[in-house]
């Protein structure tokens, strides 16, 4: 994942801050709970898209 970009992205939801999971290869609002999947190198910044995290995976 390109740090610039990740730099510049923000939570479709809420615009609040993105992390990034290397292993699931997803990025993650804490404040939604919401992971967002990269697919092909490209974020997926879709609600319907994302799935839930559980507060564990936090």
């Amino acid at each position: 994942m390109d740090k610039n970009l990740l730099g510049i992205l923000a939570c479709p939801v809420c615009k609040g801050e993105l992390l990034y999971d290397s292993t699931n290869l997803e990025l993650i609002c804490r404040f939604d709970r919401l992971a967002y999947p990269i697919i092909d190198e490209i974020p997926v910044m879709l609600e319907s898209r994302a799935r839930r995290v559980g507060e564990e995976e936090l």
